[in-house]
């Protein structure tokens, strides 16, 4: 990241002194994008996420500290965010997604070894040795869900952390042929030193797979904080295409596949309703369900549209390490 200039520090002890400056790029020319409240409504809390106008970048600012990263990681994550997911997405679409990707990627050279980067459960690891039958695959995450995914024979090795926690990257050196990264790097503190770790578990010639929320998709301007991979406070990074793909070639990737169609989720409309229904009693969200049934359907209705206009919300990047 480029070096910070810094106003005073925060009083409260859950932020970070705002930055003045991209991190990204360095700019100081930035603007107000999006204010969220807390959404597990516990803290008079509101999350700002500030876009530079120089390069696009999003960025989370002031930034959450270690100890409210820790606070909203254990108690959105691990207690809410699965169970709204539930609401929005059925396990079965997310084993569909998770399918469909590993076709898309089913062209890649037939991979020995491959780490899933922020896997989670490890749903795409257990759905992707359909396609990829004779490759080892490893999962890495910040939680103990990689634990359980290895215990249940969904990965072969688990890791716990970021890659470019201290000392893990040096670990798995250079010994992974594809590395994948699905919706990870918006939630790390420093997107770059993250992608330099993947290439360094990468052998040369590998591949890294990133998937990101598009911060230009046109949902973002029409449903504002309502648009669900703002993703306040968990999403701390939001990076424009150009952005991403200048920052792989410049860690010495060749970028070979740009795709901005078939990434896209099929839930802008119906996860914006489930948001501004979150605060309602359970009793009321039941009743809600029949809504949330048909505007999932229009989201499902309007896809095809989405995937070939700005409304796509997500975007891939298919890359190969050169040296």
């Amino acid at each position: 990241m480029q070096p910070s200039t810094l106003t005073s520090q925060a009083t409260d002890p859950f932020f970070q002194p705002r930055r003045e400056d991209c991190p990204w790029c360095g700019s100081g020319r930035l603007r107000t994008r999006l204010r969220a409240p807390d959404p597990l409504r516990q803290r008079r809390s509101t999350f700002v996420l500030d876009e530079c106008h120089a390069c696009g970048h999003a960025f989370q600012n002031p930034r959450l500290t270690a100890e409210g990263l820790a606070f909203y990681h254990r108690d959105f994550y691990e207690r809410r965010l699965e169970e709204f997911t539930a609401r929005v997405r059925s396990a079965r679409a997310v084993r569909r997604r998770h399918r469909a990707t590993a076709r898309a990627l089913s062209a890649l050279p037939d991979p020995e070894s491959w780490l899933d980067v922020g896997t989670g459960h490890a749903g795409f690891p257990e759905a992707a040795k359909e396609f990829f039958p004779y490759t080892s695959f490893d999962g890495l995450d910040a939680t103990a869900r990689v634990a359980r995914a290895l215990v249940e024979g969904r990965v072969e090795e688990a890791h716990r952390g970021h890659l470019s926690t201290p000392g893990i990257a040096d670990r798995l050196r250079a010994r992974y042929d594809v590395v994948s990264m699905f919706h990870h790097l918006e939630h790390v503190l420093d997107p770059r030193a993250e992608i330099g770790a993947a290439l360094t578990v990468l052998r040369p010639g590998g591949h890294l797979v990133v998937e990101v929320p598009d911060p230009r998709c046109a949902f973002a301007r029409l449903l504002g904080r309502w648009w669900l991979p703002y993703g306040q406070p968990r999403h701390l990074h939001l990076m424009p295409l150009p952005n991403l793909r200048a920052e792989l070639e410049a860690q010495g990737c060749t970028v070979l596949v740009t795709d901005r169609g078939s990434p896209h989720l099929p839930y802008d409309l119906s996860a914006a309703l489930a948001l501004a229904l979150a605060p309602l009693p359970p009793l009321l969200l039941r009743a809600a369900t029949p809504l949330l049934t048909a505007v999932s359907a229009l989201d499902h209705l309007l896809a095809p549209l989405s995937r070939r206009t700005r409304l796509s919300n997500t975007y891939r990047l298919v890359a190969r390490r050169e040296v």
